[in-house]
Order: C-alpha cells, then sequence, then structure tokens
C-alpha cells in the first residue's frame, strides 16, 4: 500500500505539472488569436496574408499538442511501471535508504588530504542519490538498522522474540574471536546459545523459534558467506543464507558489529599469526558477482616462517589496509580489479569505509575493552556475565619493540589508510559513549561493575595471539 501510495503522489505531481504546462500553453494560444484579430483588424477587413499566416500555425500547434500528449503517455506509463510491478530489491527506495544516500555522496565529496577526485565523477541530483559510473553504484543494505535508526528512539530495545539479527564483521586479529566467544557464551539471554563440547559452534535461536537465528558469527552459524566475510559480501550474502535455513518471507532487521584495532598493533599480529602458519585460503573475496582471484605472496601450501622484510614487500598482502578494505563497500572502486589511479582507489574506499562504521549501530575499539562492553549493553538492552578484559601484552607489542624506526615507519606507510580510519572509528566510539554516559544517571556503579550478574557465572579465556585461526568451517 505504501508503493502505490508513493507511486500515486509521483503520478498527481507529474500530472499537475504537465496540466500547468498545457494551461500555459493555452493561454500562449489565446495571446496570439487576440494579436492576429487585431492584424486583421488594421488590414481594413483582412489581407490573404494574415489568413494564410493564422492557418499556417494552427498545424503547428496540433503537432504541439500530440508531441505534449505522447510525452505525458509515456510519462504515466513509466511511474506505474516504477511505482507497482518494478521489483523492490530494484526499485524500492525507503526514507531511510535515501538518508544513507544522501550520507554517503557527501563523504565521498569531502576530500581526503589534498588529493581531489580526478578521473572519477560523483554528483548528486536532485533526489539525493549518489550518481556515478555503473561500477561505482551504491547498494543498499536491505532491512538493516543504523545508528540514527536505534537513537532516534530512546525505548530502542534488540527484540530477540521478533526479527532481529546481529550479524558480527569479523576482521582479522582485532580480538573478534574473543568478541565471538562473549557472544555466544556470556550474554544473559532467556533462552541461552547451545554450545556443545568438541564443536566449533553454538545454537543461538529465538526463546519462542527453535529455527530461527539471533545472531550470525562465525560461533553460530559459521563462516557461511566465507571465511572472515567482509562488508561486500556479508551485506549481499547473510538474508539469502538465512533464508536457506529458516525459508523465504521473514522481513528481518539487520545490526551489524565489528571490531576495530590499532594499524599498527593489528598488523604485526597478522605478520607473527601468518609467520606461524595461518594462511585463509578460505577467504572468497566475493564482489560483483564474481570471486576475485588474488596471487599469493607464497609458493607451497603456507608462507610459515616469513620474514618481516618478505612480509611487508608483496603487493599482494592483503594485511595491508585490511580494515578499511573490509569495512568498504568495493563495488564503489571496481572490487579487486579496479581501473582507478591507486590515490582515487584509495580515497574512495577510506571514504565509504568511514560511512559504512559510522552507519554501524555498534563497533569498539579492541583497546578501549570497557567501553565496549559498556557501549554494547546500553545500545542493545543486553547484559554480559562477565566483565572484558584488556589485554595489552600481546605478541605485537613485544614485536613492535624490537622494530627498527625505518620498519615501523614502513608499517605505518602501508596501512595509512588504517591509520586515519582508526582515529576517526576513535573519536567516533567516545562521542557515542559520552552520549550514552550523559543519559545514564546509574552511569559510575553500572561501569564500576560490569559484567557482575548473580543470576549467572561464565568465565571466557582466550589468547588473542596464541591460536591459528580455524578455517575448516
Amino acid at each position: 500500500m505504501g508503493r502505490r501510495a508513493g507511486a500515486d503522489a509521483r503520478i498527481d505531481a507529474t500530472t499537475s505539472e504537465l496540466e500547468v504546462l498545457v494551461a500555459l500553453e493555452e493561454e500562449e494560444e489565446e495571446e496570439e488569436k487576440a494579436a492576429e484579430a487585431k492584424e486583421v483588424n488594421l488590414c481594413d477587413g483582412g489581407s490573404a496574408t494574415t489568413t494564410v499566416m493564422m492557418e499556417s500555425r494552427h498545424p503547428r500547434r496540433a503537432r504541439l499538442r500530440r508531441v505534449v500528449g505522447v510525452c505525458l503517455f509515456l510519462t504515466l506509463t513509466g511511474i506505474v511501471y516504477l511505482g507497482y510491478f518494478c521489483p523492490d530489491h530494484v526499485c524500492a527506495l525507503t526514507n531511510r535508504e535515501i538518508k544513507e544516500s544522501v550520507r554517503v555522496s557527501e563523504s565521498l565529496s569531502i576530500p581526503v588530504g589534498s588529493a581531489a577526485l580526478s578521473s572519477v565523477s560523483i554528483e548528486v541530483d536532485r533526489n539525493g542519490i549518489l550518481s556515478a559510473h555503473p561500477a561505482f553504484k551504491l547498494q543498499s543494505i536491505q532491512g538493516s538498522l543504523g545508528y540514527d535508526d536505534v537513537f532516534a528512539n530512546d525505548t530502542f530495545q534488540f527484540d530477540i522474540n521478533a526479527h532481529d539479527v546481529m550479524v558480527f564483521l569479523h576482521i582479522q586479529k582485532t580480538g573478534g574471536t574473543l568478541f565471538g566467544k562473549h557472544l555466544v557464551r556470556d550474554l544473559e539471554l532467556q533462552k541461552p546459545c547451545l554450545c556443545q563440547r568438541r564443536r566449533k559452534r553454538c545454537s543461538c535461536y529465538r526463546p519462542n523459534r527453535p529455527n530461527e537465528n539471533w545472531l550470525f558469527s562465525r560461533y553460530s552459524t559459521g563462516w557461511k558467506c566465507g571465511l572472515h566475510a567482509d562488508w561486500t559480501e556479508l551485506t549481499n550474502c547473510v538474508d539469502t543464507e538465512l533464508n536457506k535455513v529458516e525459508g523465504e518471507g521473514i522481513k528481518r532487521r539487520y545490526f551489524y558489529l565489528t571490531i576495530i584495532r590499532d594499524p599498527v598493533a593489528r598488523y604485526l599480529s597478522e605478520f607473527k599469526h601468518v609467520q606461524r602458519g595461518a594462511t585463509w585460503r578460505g577467504a572468497r573475496h566475493w564482489c560483483g558477482g564474481t570471486q576475485a582471484n588474488i596471487p599469493q605472496c607464497y609458493n607451497g601450501s603456507s608462507w610459515k616462517n616469513v620474514t618481516l622484510e618478505q612480509f611487508m614487500a608483496c603487493p599482494y598482502n592483503l594485511a595491508s589496509n585490511r580494515q578499511t578494505r573490509m569495512l568498504a563497500d568495493l563495488s564503489i572502486v571496481g572490487c579487486y580489479n579496479s581501473t582507478l589511479s591507486n590515490t582515487d582507489r584509495d580515497r574512495l574506499m577510506l571514504a565509504s569505509a568511514k560511512h559504512n562504521l559510522q552507519y554501524m549501530p555498534f563497533f569498539m575499539l579492541t583497546e578501549y575493552q570497557k567501553v565496549g562492553q559498556y557501549t554494547f549493553e546500553e545500545t542493545f538492552k543486553m547484559r554480559f556475565a562477565v566483565a572484558f578484559e584488556q589485554h595489552n601484552a600481546t605478541l605485537s607489542a613485544a614485536t613492535m619493540a624490537t622494530l627498527s624506526l625505518e620498519q615501523l615507519e614502513t608499517v605505518r606507510k602501508l596501512n595509512s589508510l588504517d591509520l586515519e580510519l582508526y582515529e576517526f572509528a576513535k573519536n567516533l566510539a567516545f562521542q557515542r559513549f559520552k552520549r550514552l554516559r550523559d543519559r545514564d544517571p546509574h552511569f559510575v556503579q553500572r561501569f564500576q561493575h560490569l559484567g557482575e550478574l548473580s543470576s549467572r557465572q561464565s568465565v571466557t579465556e582466550f589468547n588473542w595471539d596464541s591460536v591459528i585461526e580455524d578455517t575448516t568451517e
């Protein structure tokens, strides 16, 4: 009904617009007739020349009216098609999506540093929709809710009994494995996730519907969209995968979550992880309907015992600026086979990553565990049965202490986009934290006693750097 009403409104607006044009046309015709009649009177009964001129103008007016009529018919036909017959996933555009598109277009129009976007023409049309080369089209996130949607209503609560779904975007070496375990093992729920021994997944079903998931993550549904699926993969995959399990026709609300880590520490942690034998070969890098073919940096089954110089020298190493790439909509830059210059590609990718991070209702920083826990609990009105612990003594910290100034500068240069994204994320995270703190009359007590629930006791122990990521599920 909403789509039909919107279509009818557009039809009425278009029709009234064309009626005004026709009315103006008729007024002009009357003025011309009056002028012509005056000419006839001045010529004492009229001359043959004036009569011929009058008759020659009428066919042109008739043709003009026919052209206007054809245009009116085609316009109305197109609006009716778009309003009633065009599929939702192609033509539907809700107010939220329009607002989201405006924010994307604004963020993409802001220069990064002094670089100017020269080879990509981006402009905002009168409806506020981002217009660009087809390879860089904006893709909406079907059914998802963002930060503004959540905080616009002070009484918002994640509805686990309805069709709300949390989607955890797990970026490598950010502490996501520990957070993922907290989600399935330590939340205070009416129906806790069922975790079986010797199994790396838990069943996180709704209390009233035992076959519907409220959490889409590694430890609940598994890597259904690929190993460490990024923003581009998840937003084009989650709904389809859940439909396969739960059936079609469910209108879900998605809430995307992620964790951001200091880029230098994260990069060095990934280096040590790969040095121990991790490969993430199961990652699909799906974008634009195809799987990217990214060359490997090593021969053989792994890059075990790689040196830092070798790790930094490989141009295909996805560890560099990983957080920016995994949070960006890669279709904007032409996926992994971009024809853009490096400057243009980096600028677009960073702007997209910032926008998507800002859109997420929740993200946290690895370096601020208590702030992240408080923000999550206050955002979703859910409580953890344990307090998040801050682990500063990591392998990456020990590695950083051994680097030369030249090596450290190279690492920073390789992760320049992530460094800018992290500063943006840090400012944004504390803005949100302050907003929640200021409206909480019991903040001091709450913050001092995070994870203290009398109803249950749970302990999740995990070392961020010591465990090789599981790639089998």
